[in-house]
Formats: structure tokens, sequence, C-alpha cells
């Protein structure tokens, strides 16, 4: 089992719209980049919904996501895990990021979208009961997680879609 971190968070002043993963995977953290592994779905979708090349270097995803008033970042700040998948989190090891502070720094977020169930129930028992006056619409949008293949990518890109237009 390995004790991991996750990164700092994707930010702009304008951010409208908060992504929550739950702790990026092995191949992400040894990237240093957010979703890299090369079957995660998360730039290919932010790509077709956000109009940029899938191809485009990470700098350049990131400042789409700002640009679009995307904010970026994980339900949890550690955890013990062994290798990528949510399943295997230790649950007594989790410490959670300081959103409400965030939420707080970004007060035009109107929109807190999960990246699959288990950041929607690691927020809902770690950050929520924490929360005061927020009024952020929730949704919880399909894993972008090549361990989620229950739904077609047309069906994920059509889920995802939704946060633009909420």
């Amino acid at each position: 089992m390995s004790h991991i971190t996750s990164f700092k968070p994707i930010e702009s002043e304008s951010a409208q719209i908060l992504i929550l993963g739950s702790m990026p995977g092995m191949i992400s953290l040894a990237a240093k980049q957010y979703y890299a592994h090369p079957r995660n779905a998360f730039w290919k979708i932010m790509s077709v919904i956000l109009e940029f090349p899938e191809t485009s270097a990470y700098e350049k995803r990131i400042s789409a996501l700002q640009d679009a008033g995307i904010a970026l970042w994980d339900v949890l700040r550690s955890c013990v895990r062994n290798g990528s998948l949510d399943a295997n989190i230790e649950p007594e090891s989790v410490k959670a990021n300081d959103i409400p502070k965030f939420l707080r720094k970004h007060p035009h977020i109107e929109i807190v979208a999960f990246n699959g169930a288990t950041a929607e129930k690691c927020y809902e028992r770690l950050v929520l009961p924490k929360l005061k006056n927020c009024h952020a619409h929730y949704i919880r949008l399909p894993s972008t997680s090549p361990a989620h293949a229950a739904l077609s990518f047309d069906d994920k890109v059509a889920a995802w879609r939704t946060i633009l237009r909420d």
C-alpha cells in the first residue's frame, strides 16, 4: 500500500464550475498531471465539449479549462491506496482537501461536478458537513476512468456537456 497525495487545484478567478475527482491514479501521479492515463477519457471529453485539439499540450488543456470557467481538483488530499482504483482506497486513511476554503475563495462557483461516484461519496462524507452557505448545484457525472466502461464515449460526452448548460 502506498501513501499518496493529490495535486494543487487548477483554478482561475472566473471559475464558475468545479470538477472534483477522487484521487489521481498512479500514472497521473508519476506524470504530475491530472488525468494522464492514456485511456482515461477526461481530456478527450473536454476537448470535444470545449472544442480544443485533443493532442494539445497539457498547459494548453489547462488553459482551455480556465478560459471556460472550470476549476479542477480532487476531494482527497491524501490516502493510502494499492494501485489506481478507487475501490482500493483505505477508508480510514483518507484526508480531504480544504474545499470549503476553496469555495470561499471562488464565490462564483455555481456547479460542483463529481467525476464519478467515489468523488461524490467522499465529498458528502468529508466536505459537506463542514460547508456553510454553499449554494452550488451538485451533479455526479459518469467517471472518465478506463475502469468505468458502462457507458459509451458519446454517452459520457452528452452527460459531461450538461455542466456547461446548467
